[in-house]
């Protein structure tokens, strides 16, 4: 599956990774002054250590691998009509008569909690190509919903 990046993505990861190479340089002297501490059989400071820098080196080659492999989004070339990657969306719940606002970004870039949503989510993929004012129907894990595009911003 490719991955997707708008360029905030690409700063967010970026920071990340700044953030856990930092992180490693601590742990990696950490691991050290535990060694020094003697057998290591029994040293729960060590074996915390090195398990905390196997879960640091596991999300760098993550993040390196996603910054590689990742196609930047050109937000100059979107059709700004549609629902696509990089939109900032207000739909209307036909059923519940809510409204509610989503900014469809990368799965790396995904955080529900804060209105941002995986264009791979079924909701976004339900909606992507949807133009102001057209309701769309929306297969999701608990149903389908019907949903209408009240607007589009980039």
């Amino acid at each position: 599956m490719e991955t997707y990046l708008t360029k905030d993505g690409i700063k967010k990861l970026k920071d990340e990774l700044d953030a856990l190479y930092r992180e490693k340089a601590e742990i990696n002297k950490e691991v050290e002054e535990t060694r020094e501490q003697g057998d290591l059989s029994e040293n729960a400071g060590y074996q915390y250590a090195k398990e905390k820098q196997n879960l640091i080196m596991i999300r760098i080659s993550d993040i390196e691998k996603t910054l590689k492999e990742a196609k930047i989004v050109d937000e100059t070339n979107i059709n700004r009509d549609e629902v696509r990657i990089g939109a900032k969306i207000k739909i209307f719940d036909l059923k519940t008569s809510e409204e509610k606002n989503y900014s469809l970004v990368s799965t790396p870039e995904a955080d529900p909690a804060n209105g941002k949503i995986s264009v791979n989510s079924p909701l976004a993929e339900g909606l992507l190509g949807a133009k102001v004012g057209e309701t769309v129907k929306v297969t999701l894990p608990n149903g389908i919903k019907d949903f209408k595009i009240l607007s589009i911003d980039y």
